[in-house]
């Protein structure tokens, strides 16, 4: 379904009456979203300004849907790097433990394995590749060990999906079902895979296998029945903790004493190794968009890429453009939380181009749709009322 204009966005849009408390940290060139906000508000920050990568300009927002926690963290960061941007997105879930976590331990961990950058500079794809494999494996370590010290949100976990951002060339690390698109003259090339166990690509069937052959099982496309993501940090349950979720699962009569005793665990269900891949960010290259699924269940890739052109011609404002695209999701009834970052390379002048045309039909559509809808919730409450 293509997204509505602008001007039928602001016709049908029906105000939420949401309160949110927004406190943005800057420190070290470093900008992280600490707010817990309730309701379905969009929240931001504006714009910052980084000496990393010259000519990219930043959006960055964070959307709390209809869920109870915003369990989400969105990352930009460009000290320690020698000339790369690190920007994350971090998709926690069953607490806020282990996003609040990673989102400092695996930049740390990140700059370490790269050498403060200087492996980035050297390109050589392999040895990046075991650096970013080496940093994840140290940060899950970390993070499983400080689950169990400390107790607090001892079984939440979190995906992440980190992207590194040079001249010409970005190195993305990828674990969980965010996801990182590059808009590369006005076509969308999604540039990662969502680790799911479940569905029928090649990604999906590959995770699929893998958990199977480390002795877990698959019930209605959730690990165990429990978990519908099959990388992540944390998660102990899936890892350190397998046999205790065994004995919890027959306490609680979630499987039987026979079906416990044919398990046998030999590897661990949720892995936290990372997807690496290298893109060459040529002149045709306008703008990396990374954002969490509760966007991407919403609205596709090529949605997302013109929408965000659209608002660019309008106004070039990439902040703008990242909090409308996240307004975007809340309008499609999104069930998850949101993030998103926009990295605007600036190798194009957006007042140039012509605005690509939406579906008019379908804008109708669903615009007849819209009103339908609104009349029979009115005329339903009127009947409710007598």
């Amino acid at each position: 379904m293509a997204l509505l204009s602008q001007q039928l966005q602001r016709f049908f849009l029906t105000t939420l009456n949401c309160t949110s408390n927004v406190k943005a940290t800057k420190k070290n060139n470093s900008v992280a979203l600490k707010e817990r906000a309730r309701c379905c508000s969009a929240i931001a920050i504006d714009a910052p300004s980084f000496s990393g990568v010259a000519g990219i300009r930043w959006g960055l927002c964070r959307l709390q849907g209809p869920r109870e926690e915003m369990e989400d963290e969105a990352v930009v960061r460009s000290d320690g790097l020698d000339g790369f941007s690190f920007a994350a997105v971090f998709d926690g879930h069953a607490g806020f433990s282990s996003v609040k976590f990673l989102r400092d331990e695996l930049y740390k961990d990140c700059v370490a394995a790269l050498q403060g950058g200087l492996l980035l500079n050297g390109k050589n794809f392999n040895i990046i590749r075991e650096a970013l494999e080496k940093a994840f494996e140290s940060a899950d370590a970390k993070l499983l060990n400080w689950l169990e010290t400390t107790g607090e949100d001892a079984e939440s976990g979190s995906t992440a999906t980190v992207m590194l951002i040079g001249d010409d060339m970005v190195f993305i690390s990828h674990v969980g079902d965010s996801c990182v698109v590059l808009s590369r003259s006005g076509k969308a090339e999604e540039l990662t895979n969502p680790h799911r166990p479940y569905g029928s690509n090649k990604s999906s069937l590959e995770e699929i296998r893998r958990i199977r052959e480390a002795g877990g099982w698959i019930v209605n496309g959730r690990i165990c029945g429990d978990i519908a993501v099959s990388r992540a940090f944390g998660d102990m349950r899936f890892k350190t903790k397998k046999n205790e979720m065994l004995e919890k699962g027959l306490e609680k009569g979630r499987w039987s004493q026979k079906f416990v005793s044919r398990v046998q665990f030999t590897g661990d269900l949720v892995v936290a190794s990372p997807d690496v891949f290298q893109v060459a960010l040529g002149s045709d290259a306008e703008f990396l968009l990374l954002a969490s699924d509760g966007l991407w269940d919403y609205i596709n890739s090529s949605e997302a890429v013109t929408f965000v052109r659209n608002e660019l011609r309008q106004h070039g404002d990439v902040q703008v453009a990242c909090e409308a695209l996240a307004r975007a999701a809340l309008d499609r009834r999104t069930q998850d939380n949101v993030s998103i970052i926009i990295a605007d390379l600036g190798r194009t002048d957006w007042q140039s181009l012509p605005l690509q045309q939406q579906n008019l039909f379908l804008e109708l559509v669903q615009a007849v749709a819209t009103i339908g809808i609104v009349t029979l919730g009115i005329w339903m409450s009127s009947q409710f009322s007598l």
